[in-house]
């Protein structure tokens, strides 16, 4: 179920926007027919949601072809024209590059960038805000970015570090299969991260665009020997940005805006 403000919300008054194979029009879809109530203040709202998500599909097909290698974080690598390497192994925007250059950069030029899945899924999501933002919004907002996993987050993304229970999974959503037995000569194999993409595939850096079966196929491959309990994906648990927030960040016309005020982002240790 879906509500506005409160009331009730049929998908017949925007719905014909979407073609049948759109993602938008699938989540409309998945979400009215939902137990679970989908609550937003306004059409921009829930618009705005269905348009970040569908370029979280985009984004994860586009860095999937970028040839971005896989790495742990002592081996990573990136184009020093827009990118320092820390020394322990995340990419810190460099002073006077803009980041939609940067991050633009990451799938113009994936054979020059190394790093581990869960990077890899925080790039997806600057990259699908740069396609719903303005550059010059996306670059206001975003001055400062640091790729390394979910512990340097900036605040306007900080909740896709955190997965929480959930009724449905989503297109667009942020998932993990869990390696419980994992060999600990790999322990880069303890899981994997992923988006979750029409037609039940899922795109996990190092795993590439694939099945749930394959996924866990190759996780159950590296694990202990005598290895008693398989690989699976974590049901009812995703990672998802507070799209309403992304969402009032920027003016539109059928709500205003909030006012935030982010603190300076700050620099790695």
């Amino acid at each position: 179920m879906i509500t506005i403000s409160g009331s009730p919300f049929e998908i017949t008054e925007i719905i014909a926007d979407y073609s049948d194979s759109n993602v938008e029009k699938q989540l409309l879809e998945q979400m009215s027919k939902s137990t679970e109530t989908y609550r937003y203040n306004t059409v921009h709202q829930l618009k705005f949601e269905l348009s970040l998500r569908k370029e979280i599909v985009d984004a994860a097909r586009k860095l999937n072809a970028s040839k971005l290698k896989f790495a742990v974080f002592h081996k990573s690598e990136c184009n020093p024209d827009y990118w320092t390497r820390t020394s322990n192994g995340g990419f810190l925007l460099k002073s006077g590059v803009k980041a939609s250059d940067a991050i633009q950069d990451i799938f113009t030029n994936g054979q020059k960038y190394a790093t581990e899945c869960a990077t890899a899924m925080v790039i997806v999501y600057y990259k699908a805000l740069m396609e719903v933002y303005p550059e010059e919004t996306f670059n206001r907002l975003f001055r400062s970015i640091y790729l390394m996993n979910w512990h340097k987050l900036d605040p306007l993304l900080r909740e896709v570090g955190e997965p929480k229970k959930v009724t449905d999974i989503l297109l667009g959503d942020r998932c993990y299969f869990k390696n419980p037995q994992v060999d600990p000569k790999v322990s880069q194999l303890q899981g994997e991260n992923v988006i979750v993409l029409p037609n039940g595939l899922y795109y996990g850096h190092g795993m590439g665009i694939t099945t749930a079966d394959r996924i866990i196929r190759v996780l159950n491959a590296n694990r202990i020997e005598d290895a008693t309990q398989s690989a699976y994906f974590m049901e009812n648990s995703a990672a998802r940005p507070n799209f309403k927030k992304l969402a009032d960040a920027v003016p539109n016309s059928s709500a205003s805006p909030a006012v935030l005020q982010w603190q300076p982002f700050p620099q790695p240790i």
